[in-house]
């Protein structure tokens, strides 16, 4: 695999030696290299059609599954760049999405069509649209201008584009501490950087059978199509439904009979609280990897006690930073509960620094910011040169203006025997169920809340298998009849599901410090004693 391909070009390359194999399952559907080809193909002679040209954005209102997929090649085959959309997102977070990148082209699903109409009604530019099912092709609301019952009349050539690997290949719309998020470029070399040492560590080759479990939206999900794709082995799309159903979920991973698994170790948490894994369980599995937050010790030990055959690896990296700029296998079981995973060494191409405040390494052993360069490095954020500038920053030791670093945000340190440990957040951001969240954007949008007087948001680690917890602590009109219940049910309106807070406290006043601003550090301190409070609570009901 050559760092300077696009990935639209390894897919078709990888088409071309096993045409006949499978690409990609899911549920009762597949599609062979072949077939996968050539409907991304002759979609992207549909996009041509429709004005879409190169750097152009193309958003997906698309589930996971084989036509989201094959809409993603078919966007990178006609030059343009693919933007998913979560379709679990409140109306006003996806049209901020829709308004920022000014796609050319809209692909639909029918699962799709109530969000996308919703914001249809409100948008001031009218993107083509074209429909992938029967509900999208004949929706009420809006009037599709092509759809896949029209492919079979077009060719399965290849589209012949003047294009390169700098080109960006898609846009992932990230939380934003203002209420707006943020769109993370990500070119084809960024991608394909990472491809390079991934898939050669971790030895995917033709024949593994991959999970696709993360939603299309959230980066992981680039290892797992393009990692697979590329090596010509067979993705298998974990349904959504099965999120839920941790027994079902498990009997999948076994009938599927999969090789490698990678997912948010919140999956892994959910998976081990319902004991869904059995002794010796999926046989063929090689590798478990987990990325997007801390995986618990006790998870980690649950399920290496239970697949002994199986190697663990952790990777560590921000969206920013392009799927992972770390990785560390873990050698052996853990001692004990408390011990600590590293995020370990810098993946190939990468290059992990400890820095302090002015921007000189930090004393060994000795905690710092860290900060990421490399070939994974994104250009910024989308049409926001103030926050790129923000974050990515010239390196301190070079003299060209184009060296840049990340800051991550994120505190480490580097051990004794040299490897990098995550010690948390330096600023508002956590990790929760393999989401990252900017508090500042759950505060942002409480406040919009006209009986909200004043609100704090802060993350408390509840240990054990739960990890970040949400806490919000609020004031409101004491006139008005307030509560948890109702705060969720509005503030569900406002931002996704997985930002709702699951400990609410209402106070009279927020605790200020000495400069007059809120003392999160002390309100945090409260939820502590709080959810520490109802674990010995729990514990002393068991014991009856």
């Amino acid at each position: 695999m050559m760092i300077g391909s696009r990935l639209e070009a390894l897919v078709s390359s990888q088409a071309a030696r096993t045409p006949t194999a499978d690409a990609l399952v899911c549920e009762d559907q597949r599609l062979t290299y072949k077939e996968l080809d050539d409907r991304s193909n002759q979609l992207a002679r549909l996009l041509l059609s429709l004005d879409c040209r190169v750097g152009d954005r193309v958003c997906l209102f698309m589930p996971k599954g084989i036509d989201a997929i094959v809409a993603m090649l078919a966007t990178l085959k006609s030059g343009a760049a693919y933007v998913p959309v979560d379709l679990e997102s409140p109306a006003i977070r996806a049209r901020r999405i829709l308004d920022a990148c000014s796609p050319t082209v809209i692909v639909v699903a029918d699962e799709g069509c109530r969000l996308l109409d919703e914001l249809l009604d409100h948008a001031g530019q009218k993107p083509a649209i074209v429909a992938s099912g029967p509900d999208s092709l004949s929706a009420q609301n809006f009037r599709s201008n092509g759809s896949f019952a029209d492919l079979d009349a077009l060719s399965a050539a290849p589209v012949q584009k003047d294009v390169g690997d700098e080109d960006t290949a898609h846009i992932l719309f990230t939380s934003g501490s203002t209420g707006t998020p943020k769109g993370v470029v990500i070119t084809h070399r960024n991608v394909v950087g990472f491809l390079h040492w991934a898939t050669s560590y971790f030895g995917v080759c033709a024949g593994d059978r991959i999970s696709g479990h993360p939603p299309l939206h959230f980066d992981l999900s680039t290892f797992d199509i393009y990692g697979s794709l590329a090596t010509g082995a067979t993705l298998h799309l974990v349904p959504q439904k099965l999120n839920l159903l941790a027994p079902r979920l498990a009997a999948w991973m076994r009938d599927s009979e999969l090789t490698q698994w990678f997912s948010v170790p919140s999956i892994l948490t959910y998976m081990a609280n319902f004991d869904a894994v059995k002794q010796d369980d999926f046989p063929h599995l090689q590798r478990l990897i987990w990325c997007g937050e801390v995986l618990p010790t006790p998870t980690l030990m649950y399920w290496m006690e239970r697949l002994p055959h199986v190697t663990f690896t952790n990777l560590y990296g921000p969206t920013e930073a392009t799927i992972a700029s770390s990785y560390y296998t873990v050698p052996h079981i853990p001692a004990d509960e408390t011990e600590d995973i590293p995020i370990g060494s810098a993946c190939e191409g990468e290059e992990l620094l400890v820095l302090d405040e002015n921007l000189e390494p930090a004393p060994a052993h000795e905690i710092g910011d860290l900060y990421i360069r490399g070939i994974g490095l994104s250009p910024g954020y989308w049409q926001d040169d103030e926050k790129t500038r923000a974050v990515f920053v010239q390196h301190p030791a070079s003299d060209d203006a184009a060296d840049l670093i990340y800051r991550t945000g994120d505190l480490a340190r580097i051990d004794e025997h040299g490897l990098f440990r995550y010690l948390g957040r330096a600023d508002s951001q956590i990790k929760s169920r393999g989401h990252r969240i900017e508090l500042g954007e759950i505060e942002t949008a409480l406040n919009t809340l006209d009986y909200v007087h004043e609100c704090a948001v802060v993350g408390v680690d509840s240990g054990g298998f739960e990890g970040t917890s949400i806490c919000c602590a609020f004031v409101t009109d004491k006139d008005a009849d307030v509560t948890p219940v109702m705060l969720r049910k509005d503030l569900a309106a406002l931002v996704p599901r997985y930002m709702i807070p699951a400990q609410w406290m209402d106070m009279a006043a927020l605790p200020k410090n000495a400069n007059g601003k809120i003392d999160r550090s002390n309100i945090r301190g409260i939820f502590e004693d709080e959810l520490r409070a109802k674990k010995n609570n729990q514990g002393r009901s068991v014991a009856r």
